[in-house]
């Protein structure tokens, strides 16, 4: 190892560490909406558990008893040894597949995760010659995929349609193919993109629409569809991806698209081909889970109650969201100010981490407050009522503004 790398290393790490973006790693067990960290008990309000699935014991015991009764495990092993596209594909994979497609009317293809999927599905379908835009604060999975296409890409101005609509007037006859891209949650903001506007403006310019579901599967729509299940335009989506590692706590993630789409990334998407595929047992429950997840309309009532509690909450602290959903961001600005606030809440019980650039743009450091339907009423008034008095202890608000 040459000394002056290490040294340098250090001192990009020294810097992020005197900035207040130094990231740690931290050792953390979770019991329903309690967790341990570094072994001190504290309120869970980072989790992206939205439907409480990963701490729901007897929903766990049920899917092992299954397991037991049809012998997959023993039948299936732990691993799956191999590619899909070698010998890995077992039978898990398709009962899946077959699942999704039923719920969705599409055919729908399933990924290691939803960083492949966005990480390996625009590299193919977007080539050089064509076009690719970006919501400006879409997940970092997307803007990876972006750089590593072939196409040229230009991000419009966050949940901004007259600007999208004036890029592709000024745009849309240079190339031979347009994409747009969008969140329809944002997981750092909590605000929704609106696909019918989207679907509309994709149909008028003859361009295709790539939706991540990311944070609204399992929470948004009669069935837990999502945003686009709940707005209407499920079928006006040319490709919409969502992942099984938020609301339905497992791993993995599925685009649902045409059949031609379909077959064409299962032959072209390096992350799908050279990537091992994930054991049977983790894709069965996957299964297992998106069947409960499709009658889960109480656990997603009961978040939808939780958050127009947390709003009316957030309201009366001097702080502000620009959430329309259960990610509940609270917007602190600087970011040595944002990590003092959260290590105060921490010594107080409350897990609510910063986020600050370049996860987040400059200068809108935050607490990301995630709801789960875990969580009780007195433990949210407890957490923003401590919140709104360290405020101001902490000199973050002016006392004259109360």
């Amino acid at each position: 190892m040459i000394p002056e790398h290490l040294n340098e290393w250090q001192a990009e790490l020294n810097r992020l560490d005197a900035s207040g973006s130094l990231r740690r790693l931290r050792t953390i067990q979770t019991d329903g909406s309690k967790t341990l960290v570094n072994g001190r008990p504290m309120l869970n309000l980072c989790s992206n558990d939205y439907l409480g699935f990963a701490q729901d014991r007897e929903l766990q015991q049920k899917f092992f008893e299954n397991c037991s009764e049809s012998n997959a495990l023993s039948h299936f092993g732990m691993g799956a040894s191999s590619s899909r596209l070698l010998c890995g594909n077992h039978p898990p994979y398709q009962e899946l597949e077959d699942d999704i497609e039923q719920a969705y009317g599409k055919p729908a293809l399933f990924f290691n995760s939803g960083y492949h999927a966005n990480l390996g599905i625009l590299p193919v379908l977007a080539q050089k010659g064509d076009l690719i835009l970006s919501d400006k604060l879409n997940h970092a999975s997307i803007t990876d995929g972006l750089r590593l296409s072939q196409a040229d890409f230009l991000r419009y101005r966050h949940l901004d349609y007259e600007h999208l609509e004036k890029l592709l007037r000024k745009k849309r006859s240079q190339y031979k193919r347009v994409f747009i891209v969008t969140e329809s949650v944002f997981s750092m903001d909590g605000d929704a993109a609106n696909l019918p506007s989207l679907c509309k403006t994709a149909k008028v310019y003859g361009a295709f629409l790539y939706v991540d579901e990311a944070h609204s599967i399992g929470v948004r729509g009669e069935r837990g569809l999502g945003l686009a299940e709940e707005q209407g335009v499920l079928n006006d989506i040319d490709l919409l991806v969502a992942p099984f590692g938020k609301a339905m706590a497992s791993q993995g993630a599925f685009a649902v698209c045409h059949k031609t789409i379909k077959d064409y990334l299962i032959n072209h998407m390096r992350p799908f081909i050279f990537t091992t595929a994930l054991p049977p047992v983790t894709v069965s429950w996957n299964r297992f889970i998106f069947r409960h997840m499709l009658q889960a309309k109480e656990k997603r009532a009961e978040l939808n109650r939780l958050e127009r509690f947390a709003r009316k909450c957030l309201n009366k602290t001097p702080f502000s969201s620009p959430s329309e959903s259960n990610i509940l961001p609270v917007i602190v600005g600087d970011n040595q100010q944002c990590v003092i606030l959260a290590e105060h809440l921490q010594k107080m019980g409350f897990l609510a981490l910063p986020v600050r650039p370049p996860t987040v743009p400059k200068g809108t450091a935050r607490l990301r407050v995630s709801l789960t339907a875990q969580l009780k009423e007195e433990e949210l008034d407890s957490f923003f009522n401590t919140l709104h008095s360290l405020a101001y202890e902490n000199g973050l608000v002016n006392p004259s503004e109360q």
